[in-house]
């Protein structure tokens, strides 16, 4: 065997075991979040989002675990991570606006009844909205005015606000006395 490899049989290893288990946990959790989108009908368009963010909870946790594996110099480690908290405390606001509007995202694919093609109203007193959802991406959905007006709604606030969905198909009548 390579006096390299006899170095570093160990890491290798478990690297590979890393790389392995990032493989099945990545198609485990695709087939379950798919299995649960199907299951709700009205979430089918929705799942690949979940699916991408689960993909990179694995990825991050991976990277940790080669990071541990290979004994990186904590110094290293250290001065990576002060310099990401700088970046991130700067721009603490706008991280914080874009970390609702994701965890919106994965709620609402979750737990909202409503799925592209349906038209909806949001109850804002100040700004109300309908329109007819045409995309659902991971900071706002997509709406069309009925005329024609493409507007974007942030997830958060879709959460803050009442929403109905109006069906089309229903049948108006007419009472009388």
């Amino acid at each position: 065997m390579n006096e390299a490899l006899k170095v570093f049989y160990t890491e290798l290893i478990e690297s590979i075991i890393v790389i392995a288990l990032a493989v099945v946990l990545r198609y485990i959790a695709r087939k379950v979040v798919m299995n649960f989108a199907k299951k709700n009908h009205n979430l089918e368009q929705r799942a690949n989002l979940v699916i991408k963010y689960i993909h990179i909870l694995i990825n991050s946790i991976s990277v940790v675990a080669f990071i541990v594996i290979w004994g990186v110099d904590q110094k290293d480690i250290l001065l990576t991570l002060s310099s990401i908290t700088t970046v991130i405390g700067v721009a603490m606001f706008a991280q914080w606006s874009i970390l609702s509007n994701i965890t919106s995202g994965v709620i609402l694919f979750f737990f909202f009844p409503f799925k592209i093609g349906n038209k909806i109203k949001i109850h804002d007193k100040d700004f109300p909205v309908t329109g007819e959802i045409t995309n659902i991406s991971a900071f706002h959905i997509t709406l069309k005015s009925d005329e024609y007006e493409e507007m974007t709604y942030p997830n958060n606030l879709l959460l803050q606000k009442g929403i109905s969905i109006i069906n089309d198909n229903f049948e108006h009548k007419e009472f009388t006395d």
